[in-house]
C-alpha cells in the first residue's frame, strides 16, 4: 500500500513549498529513485521547471517536464525526476512509480501506483483547507497518512 506523508511547513511564504519540494526531490534523487511532481497547472510545472535549474549551484537534478520532446535528450533512458501536471486523465507516467510529490490542490488519480507520496502543505489557510481535504480523502480510503512538521 503506498504511503502517503503530509509535510507541513511552518509559514506561509510564498516560495516555501517549491524550495522545500526541491529539498526533498534532490533527497529522492541522491536516494536512486524516481521522481514525479505533480503539479496544477502546465505554468505551475514551468516554473517548477526553472527553478529545479536554479535550486542549487553545488548540484545538478536531472529533470524534464513530462511531454516537452526538447528536453528529451537522453539515450533511452528517462530522467529520475519527471515534472507534469496530468490533469486531463488518471494515468501516471509508466518509467516513474517510487515517489510522488504533490503540489495540485486535489489528489491525483494515479497516485496509487506510487509507493510513496508526499503532500507539502504551509500555512496559506487554502493550502490547509485543501491539505485538510486530500488528508480525509486518503484516511477514507484506508490509507494511515503521517504528518511530519517542518
Amino acid at each position: 500500500m503506498t504511503r502517503v506523508d503530509f509535510y507541513i511547513l511552518p509559514d506561509a511564504a510564498a516560495d516555501g513549498r517549491e524550495h522545500f519540494a526541491c529539498r526533498l526531490a534532490e533527497k529522492i534523487y541522491k536516494m536512486g529513485h524516481t521522481l514525479y511532481l505533480h503539479t496544477g497547472s502546465p505554468e505551475q510545472a514551468q516554473q517548477f521547471d526553472e527553478l529545479l535549474w536554479r535550486y542549487k549551484a553545488s548540484s545538478f537534478l536531472p529533470h524534464a517536464i513530462e511531454g516537452d520532446d526538447q528536453n528529451h535528450d537522453y539515450q533511452n533512458e528517462a530522467p529520475k525526476i519527471l515534472i507534469g501536471h496530468r490533469s486531463e486523465t488518471p494515468l501516471a507516467p509508466h518509467s516513474h512509480s517510487d515517489v510522488l510529490i504533490n503540489l495540485a490542490p486535489t489528489v491525483p488519480g494515479f497516485f496509487s501506483r506510487f509507493e510513496r507520496v508526499a503532500e507539502l502543505i504551509n500555512q496559506a489557510e487554502d493550502l490547509k483547507v485543501a491539505g485538510r481535504e486530500r488528508f480525509k480523502f486518503y484516511r477514507d480510503r484506508g490509507y494511515q497518512p503521517e504528518t511530519h512538521k517542518i
